[in-house]
């Protein structure tokens, strides 16, 4: 099960970056090409919201399924396995949401700057024109 998170904290990672680069000032030269990789990516990135929601339905029947340890009769070793799983959960559920945000944020991102592209270059016809 390991894996699965490593796959989705490499994929965020991937977003983030390229998310970074994307809006970064002074990457002019090289934001054609950036965008370009971009967009060819945005489709398979897109496996990654059916995939956090399977990961967030796994997350949950691990949270019904869990014995729970609130009476008197856990020993410290089990009180400290069930804080260490309740913790795990948690981290990876905002793994999930990060991975939704960013892939939201990339996606929006580059549509603004395909946009932004295409009215430059419509100005610089009307510049040329006038």
């Amino acid at each position: 099960m390991a894996l699965e998170w490593v796959v989705l904290g490499y994929a965020a990672g991937a977003e983030a970056i390229m998310l970074l680069l994307l809006t970064l000032p002074g990457l002019d030269p090289i934001r054609k090409g950036l965008i370009t990789v971009t967009r060819s990516l945005l489709k398979p990135f897109l496996a990654i919201v059916p995939f956090c929601l399977f990961l967030l339905m796994d997350i949950y029947w691990k949270y019904e399924t869990r014995p729970s340890c609130e009476s008197d009769n856990c020993s410290p070793s089990e009180y400290l396995r069930h804080q260490k799983s309740i913790m795990k959960s948690q981290r990876n559920a905002l793994l999930i949401a990060a991975a939704l945000v960013f892939y939201w944020l990339l996606y929006s991102v580059t549509g603004l700057v395909v946009r932004l592209d295409l009215l430059n270059k419509r100005l610089e016809k009307l510049k040329a024109r006038d």
